[in-house]
């Protein structure tokens, strides 16, 4: 089955939007979808949306996240998790915005993961999400899944962007967090993952070496 079969039947059984699809689709907003990123951090899409939501009803600009108090923005964010970091965060990527690039956010991979805190995973969401730029960002969802279909033989999320960009079609790279994210939450849970009812378990390898290794580790 090719990349594409096996991504189409995967849709199929995706119930719902991720949060940053729900952002893409209502208002593409760079700026908007680039905090919403550096909130969704270790934390649940749900917790995810509330913080993104309360923030931006207060404060929607660089601008004004950089002239915020830092204790108003900590609550603010709250349900994101970590607040304290992030909230900082968001105001110093504010104020890099608005000194470097006139408060617009750059569309380029190699300007965003230069902005303070900025990894791959949260530069490459910016570039689909917002610019509709092909690119594939790999967090522990499209990681887990990558290895488990065996489409990668990787040890963190950086080796699995670059293995999937050598073997899968430009075409496809941006569907692939946006359906894998889903997928790894719904389905291909990272405990006890629901083979049973899975729309690809008869072509899965099923390889759950990497899982194996982890816990060996850990013993």
């Amino acid at each position: 089955m090719s990349y594409k079969e096996i991504l189409e039947k995967v849709e199929t059984q995706l119930e719902g939007e991720a949060h940053l699809d729900e952002l893409a689709s209502k208002q593409q907003d760079p700026f908007k979808i680039l905090i919403s990123t550096i909130l969704s951090a270790r934390t649940r899409d749900t917790n995810t949306k509330i913080a993104t939501e309360k923030l931006f009803k207060k404060y929607n600009s660089p601008k004004l996240i950089a002239e915020a108090e830092l204790e108003v923005l900590e609550q603010l964010i709250k349900s994101s998790g970590f607040y304290k970091v992030k909230a900082a965060r968001i105001k110093e990527v504010s104020n890099v915005l608005i000194n470097n690039y006139n408060s617009t956010v750059p569309d380029d991979y190699e300007a965003l993961v230069n902005l303070p805190g900025v990894g791959s995973k949260t530069a490459n969401c910016v570039l689909v999400y917002a610019f509709k730029i092909p690119a594939i960002p790999v967090d522990t969802h499209v990681h887990r899944i990558s290895n488990r279909l065996d489409w990668v033989k990787t040890k963190n999320p950086l080796q699995t962007e670059v293995a999937l960009k050598k073997s899968i079609p430009k075409e496809y790279w941006s569907k692939i967090n946006r359906l894998f994210v889903r997928f790894g939450q719904q389905i291909c849970l990272p405990i006890r993952p629901k083979c049973e009812i899975c729309v690809i378990t008869d072509i899965c390898p099923k390889d759950f070496s990497m899982e194996l290794a982890r816990k060996k580790k850990k013993e």
